[in-house]
């Protein structure tokens, strides 16, 4: 089992910049892809940014250029930042990891709201 705990999520004005954080603790040595994933009102889950336990990572077209992912595997940390922020990206971001065995965790989501 990976428990995951995020912080980091509020409120922000457009243009502005947040940096999420999540925690991953327990069956860590096991952990493979650590990725961001929002969802807005009415909307389906959508993927973020995920960045491999190599440091390869991977945006969606929609943050490109604004987010930059980066992982902590000493500290089982994954933090993205979060620059330029538009009321289009709020929503609930989730924290979500895959196993070595395909197996995977979500966090319990934390909410961010970009609104002048």
């Amino acid at each position: 089992q990976v428990q995951l705990v995020e912080s980091g999520g509020g409120l922000v004005q457009p243009g502005g910049s947040l940096r999420l954080s999540c925690a991953a603790s327990g069956s860590i040595f096991l952990i493979n892809t650590m990725a961001w994933y929002r969802q807005a009102p009415g909307k389906q889950r959508e993927l973020v940014a995920d960045i491999t336990s190599g440091g390869i990572s991977n945006y969606a077209d929609s943050v490109k250029g604004r987010f930059t992912i980066s992982r902590d595997n000493a500290k089982n940390t994954l933090n993205p930042q979060m620059n330029s922020l538009k009321p289009e990206d709020t929503a609930v971001y989730y924290c979500y990891v895959r196993n070595a065995y395909a197996v995977t965790f979500w966090g319990q989501g934390t909410q961010v709201t970009v609104s002048s």
